[in-house]
């Protein structure tokens, strides 16, 4: 598990990153404190790191994970996936910005799986406008709120996780966007109907499993995301699909994790 650093630096600020990047930094800073911090893996002995800054006064403390530990950075900040933009709570919000609470819930974007979807929707809605979306495992909520960001004027969100749910109400207030997306707990039995569009951000043995129930959610001619699935058993998720009658239309592959975009043969 990686560890953070902070060591001041009032000269020499430039050597010093240098040598932290050299030593394998993850992610460097600095601040207008004149401190540099570092999340650095925890092959790194952090002895070796003062002695190779020179310095015996740094501290080192646990570095922070997001999406469940498997993301690691010093402080959200700013980034872009597609046209969206999505921004820590305590930033200004522009136009189409989409504003995310920092908690331990899934879905801070930066997770390849997350970031795959987002990109999905950011090439759906534009062009077949669905009018609805229904999340399946919405963690923060931030597919669910992309989506109507991008234009769907309606969402239903689902997470079998009671506090996940209690924060993506909190990113809904935050973005204005809570009178458009309902919350529910529980998992796709628990809802009725269907949508023009359904995602799901689990894992592929829970994806496998629910099929059945997520096909039958899936309206007339309704695409399907799907994600948290790794490479090596995206053929597998994407086999259990197609038998239901889905038609596969796309597979992208990031950081070795795929998303699978399916279509609705009725």
């Amino acid at each position: 598990m990686p560890y953070r650093i902070d060591v001041p630096c009032e000269t020499d600020l430039d050597t010093h990153l240098d040598r932290l990047v050299e030593l394998g930094a993850l992610e460097v800073e600095s601040s207008v404190d004149h401190r540099l911090a570092a999340l650095m893996p925890d092959s790194v002995d952090p002895d070796d790191v003062a002695s190779a800054l020179g310095a015996d006064d740094i501290v080192v403390s646990p570095a922070v994970g997001r999406d469940n530990g498997s993301v690691w950075i010093l402080t959200p900040r700013p980034f872009h996936v597609g046209s969206l933009r999505i921004i820590p709570a305590d930033v200004e919000r522009e136009a189409g910005d989409l504003r995310l609470i920092d908690s331990p819930a899934f879905g801070t974007g930066l997770h390849p799986t997350t970031a795959m979807c987002l990109e999905a929707l950011d090439e759906i809605v534009p062009t077949a406008r669905p009018d609805g979306v229904l999340d399946v495992g919405t963690g923060s909520g931030v597919l669910a709120l992309a989506a109507l960001t991008l234009g769907v004027s309606g969402a239903v969100a689902i997470d079998v996780d009671d506090d996940a749910l209690r924060v993506a109400a909190d990113n809904a207030r935050l973005n204005g966007l809570d009178r458009q997306v309902q919350l529910v707990l529980g998992g796709p039995e628990i809802v009725a109907g269907t949508w023009p569009l359904v995602i799901a951000n689990i894992l592929a043995a829970p994806l496998i499993e629910m099929a059945p129930l997520l096909v039958r959610r899936v309206g007339h001619h309704g695409q399907l995301v799907l994600s948290g699935v790794a490479d090596s058993v995206a053929s597998e998720v994407a086999h259990a699909y197609v038998h239901l009658g889905m038609h596969k239309v796309n597979i992208t592959s990031r950081g070795g994790w795929a998303a699978l975009v399916f279509r609705a043969s009725w």
